[in-house]
């Protein structure tokens, strides 16, 4: 009898659990169906061969439409919370509804095939700016990516991008369901984009954790659709590419715990609390961006990566041992632009050597340019190796920068410093450009298209011709044909032209070309189908 009486009373409290995780559970809304736009995108092998995926991208809950669970009325408008419905975390959360969105009408994102074009003022019945999108592995799941001892690729058009705005691809530490199994009070899960995270352990999020991020809200004083809580949401970043058609960087921010978690207040740190090195992440990163690593030639309008075109961006992580379980050791870029494979340009930068993101160059890189090392105090590339090493989700998205005006990537940061200061020169706009107002009115037809994403082994997802230097086996950046390549590089291969060159491929299953490497290069097995000289 006893026994019988403490399981009714243990099975009650569950449903009483169950129920009041329901009415206290985050929302989903159904005035508006929810339909993913699709998105194909590659996975190549070693050989070179790549099958297409079909994915589907998704938008940041953040861009949605909050209203109450049972009817029309706004839980958040403008940059403001209904504090008459949202009194607190928890009790908004249970009120209010994030809904279904129209991907092209209102935020103006359309896909075609592999292609994904974002607009970056869309006007309906209201005006939006900017978004946020995810790829999807099914309705409900981010396509998680392992990129260790692999590379990744993608062709971008940056030419319809001006000085203030960042089209930004890159990978972050996000649950795969959007949180839905950590945080059960998450009804919307990765289907309504929820999860977002990143190093800069955002406090603009409105939810968080399966609950509202009401308590504390404080309004932007220039920015009329944001504002900052108490909470923030912080993991790893590995920032492909952030760029405009003037300055470009690759980044990567490592954090001391990889996966998600919630900071609260000024701890957090990052670009929205008032002590940006108090938080678990790095919120500077090592970043290499050719202009400001001292090559002002290299990417622009009519440079040598001639940003009025399309282009492919190739970045490859590689590992200690060549290995998938390796450590990661360097990241490394190379461009593809009318059939011509790019090496990224050197740095010119007195005290820091290389083209590529090593521990080596990172610490140089620090203490030429006088920053703040936090990339090494939060784990360096060992830290970041990690977090790939757990798979991330990619990250797509086109915005404007109410906190410094974007000049960290295209003009002199900080602004108390000359174009002569070391580091400050990170492109050629003006120190007065990016201002958010100005560039929504002037720039408001700017637009990004990603295509052409591609993921395997390193040399898999691009082609090269042996002959000229360069790596790889099978696409290039046109999609009608298929053409040979040739190689136009910035940087010296050594004394002696014998051999291949710097970054070329040198060996491998079923390899026919040269398998010696220019001095001072030696040849370096990746794996049983791809050696390259390094």
């Amino acid at each position: 009898m006893a026994a019988t009486l403490s399981y009714r009373v243990y099975k009650n409290a569950l449903l009483l659990s169950a129920f009041l995780t329901s009415v206290q559970a985050q929302q989903v809304g159904t005035y508006q169906t929810e339909t993913h736009p699709s998105l194909t995108w590659s996975k190549c092998t070693s050989g070179g061969s790549c099958t297409s995926t079909t994915g589907s991208v998704v938008i940041d809950a953040n861009w949605r439409w909050v209203h109450e669970t049972n009817g029309y009325t706004n839980c958040y408008t403008g940059n403001e919370w209904d504090t008459s419905i949202c009194t607190d975390d928890v009790s908004c959360a249970s009120a209010c509804a994030v809904d279904g969105a129209s991907y092209a009408s209102t935020y103006g994102v359309t896909t075609s095939g592999d292609e994904l074009r974002l607009n970056f003022v869309t006007t309906a019945s209201q005006k939006n700016i900017g978004s946020r999108l995810y790829l999807l592995e099914d309705e409900s799941t981010y396509q998680i990516f392992d990129l260790l001892n692999q590379e990744f690729t993608f062709d971008v058009d940056v030419s319809n991008l001006p000085c203030g705005l960042n089209g930004a691809l890159y990978f972050v530490s996000m649950d795969a369901d959007g949180g839905m199994s950590r945080f059960p009070t998450n009804r919307a899960g990765a289907k309504y984009g929820t999860g977002y995270c990143d190093s800069q352990c955002p406090r603009d999020l409105k939810f968080i954790d399966g609950q509202a991020n009401v308590d504390g809200w404080e309004p932007s004083d220039n920015d009329v659709n944001a504002g900052t809580g108490n909470h923030g949401s912080c993991c790893a970043e590995m920032d492909i590419w952030e760029a405009n058609s003037i300055s470009n960087a690759v980044t990567p921010h490592p954090c001391d715990t990889p996966t998600q978690t919630m900071c609260e207040g000024d701890a957090c740190g990052g670009t929205y609390s008032s002590d940006r090195y108090a938080g678990t992440c790095d919120p500077d990163g090592c970043d290499f961006n050719p202009y400001r690593m001292g090559n002002t030639s290299f990417y622009g309008p009519g440079k040598t990566v001639d940003t009025s075109s399309p282009f492919t961006v190739v970045t490859q992580f590689i590992t200690d041992d060549g290995t998938s379980s390796g450590t990661l050791s360097e990241i490394k870029r190379f461009y593809v632009q009318d059939g011509e494979v790019i090496s990224q340009s050197a740095s010119t930068v007195s005290g820091v050597s290389g083209n590529s993101i090593t521990t080596d160059f990172c610490s140089a890189q620090k203490k030429a340019f006088g920053d703040k090392d936090s990339f090494s105090a939060h784990g360096g590339l060992e830290g970041m190796g990690a977090a790939l090493a757990e798979g991330m989700v990619l990250v797509m998205s086109l915005w404007d920068d109410h906190a410094a005006n974007m000049l960290w990537l295209d003009s002199i940061y900080p602004t108390t410093a000359t174009s002569s200061t070391p580091g400050a020169a990170r492109g050629t706009c003006d120190i007065s450009s990016g201002d958010p107002a100005t560039v929504e009115s002037e720039n408001a037809n700017a637009y990004v298209i990603y295509s052409n994403i591609k993921v395997g082994p390193l040399g898999s997802t691009y082609k090269s011709d042996s002959s000229s230097g360069g790596s790889g086996s099978t696409t290039t950046t046109s999609k009608s044909s298929t053409t040979t390549t040739t190689t136009k590089t910035t940087t010296t291969t050594g004394s002696s032209t014998t051999g291949a060159a710097h970054y070329a491929q040198c060996g491998g299953s079923g390899w026919t070309g040269a398998t010696t490497c220019a001095s001072p290069y030696t040849c370096t097995k990746q794996n049983d189908y791809y050696s390259q000289c390094l």
